[in-house]
């Protein structure tokens, strides 16, 4: 078929190889996978210098630091992507695993078994690290990574996926097992996320307008990695010596990702010995509460509103003075984003409690939010976390970007 619009003729393309990517073997998609790892170490030079001039790009453009961090690479960044390749090898192909058989009275023999999803298309911000990650999750789980990157990442983006789809052919893959747009423009993202002819679900990896264009204007099927306003909530019962360590964890440790901990809620019957200690641990994070957390701890500004509902990404922690393990609920209930909540105590009931009645793609007991990770869960990689129902929730790894078809063998019955 014949078209002038290119973001057309790429998902053509995708699908096209998608049928090929499909029937392709273990071994072969494996093959290629360690193939792109080599030849991206290869080729660092030449993806460093394509990223350093989107470093540089971004800088003359007065990008933020925190934004210009996570587009940089490095050696040692390059030699991670290519780590992750080759861990990606390593995990177990979903691809084929039966989930389910029977055999009905009148002889049909019926099974379910994991297939494929087919395009997966990926829109992303200023990342480069996930053209290779998205790139390799799709293959070894047998779909076509369809990319679309921002435009502060392009030359880095262009260079990645050059490296890759070169490998992919050493290997007798198609070059386009992964497809790149390279036209950045708002028009274009918009175009490409209304491909229904070739996408089969479309996954955003990045901020609240991205999220919100999706909303607006996707007409392929979607599910939303979205943001995490995570809360950690210490019970009346809690250690409190242990909710100062996860309290420290989930908002330090790495304070720019979704599953970093953005307000605590705290028992009013431990708020005393609680808070005090906790602004000293958090030295440097700025604080913010409500009326009872700021009468403990006099040098903490005023929540807002907006504080209560903000995925602050910095060093930024919300703290708010509950009555009750009902109101920890409501407030989680009323301003969570559907990502991670944890809660901190060794009352089983109230764990029971808030495990059963928090409404989050991951409920924590005990534990640091962070550790809401495909990585962490033993997935071996990930795609993205959902915040959303259907149909995938909470980390996406290999599994999640596939779906079920069933077979059905008979010996030539017919229905009456």
């Amino acid at each position: 078929m014949s078209t002038t619009d290119p973001i057309v003729e790429l998902g053509h393309r995708a699908k096209a190889a998608s049928r090929v990517v499909a029937r392709s073997s273990t071994a072969q998609r494996d093959a290629g996978l360690l193939a792109a790892a080599d030849l991206l170490v290869a080729r660092t030079d030449e993806v460093l210098e394509a990223n350093a001039a989107d470093v540089a790009a971004a800088t003359e453009a007065g990008t933020s630091a925190t934004v210009i961090d996570r587009l940089r690479l490095d050696a040692r960044r390059v030699e991670a992507m290519a780590g992750g390749l080759r861990q990606v090898a390593a995990l177990p192909d979903p691809v084929g695993e039966v989930l389910d058989g029977w055999v009905r009275p009148n002889g049909l023999r019926i099974s379910r078994v994991r297939v494929p999803l087919g395009v997966v298309a990926i829109i992303y911000e200023n990342r480069p690290n996930v053209t290779s990650d998205a790139a390799g999750l799709c293959l070894k789980s047998a779909n076509v990574a369809f990319l679309r990157g921002s435009s502060g990442a392009i030359r880095s983006n262009t260079a990645v996926a050059g490296v890759l789809r070169e490998a992919y052919e050493k290997v007798d893959l198609p070059a386009d097992a992964l497809v790149l747009v390279p036209d950045t423009s708002r028009e274009a993202a918009v175009r490409f996320m209304q491909q229904r002819g070739s996408i089969d679900v479309l996954i955003p990896r990045g901020g609240p307008s991205l999220i919100r264009s999706i909303l607006e204007n996707a007409t392929v099927p979607y599910v939303i990695d979205g943001d995490g306003n995570c809360h950690v909530y210490v019970d009346a019962s809690a250690d409190l010596d242990m909710a100062r360590a996860i309290i420290v964890n989930g908002k330090t440790q790495r304070p720019s990702v979704c599953n970093a901990t953005e307000t605590v809620l705290v028992h009013e019957a431990v708020a005393a010995d609680l808070l005090p200690a906790l602004a000293t641990d958090l030295d440097g994070v700025e604080l913010v509460g409500d009326e009872g957390a700021r009468a403990l701890v006099p040098a903490m500004g005023e929540a807002t509103e907006d504080d209560w509902a903000q995925e602050f990404l910095d060093l930024k922690l919300a703290v708010r003075v509950v009555p009750s393990i009902d109101a920890a609920i409501d407030h989680v209930t009323t301003y969570g984003s559907g990502h991670s909540e944890a809660i901190v105590t060794t009352d089983l009931v109230a764990a029971d409690r808030f495990t059963a009645e928090v409404d989050a793609a991951a409920v924590v007991v005990n534990a640091s939010t962070r550790f809401v990770d495909g990585e962490e869960f033993g997935f071996g990689a990930e795609i993205g976390i959902s915040t959303q129902k259907l149909h995938a929730r909470g980390p996406m790894g290999l599994r999640e970007l596939t779906t079920a078809k069933y077979v059905v063998r008979g010996e030539g019955q017919t229905r009456g």
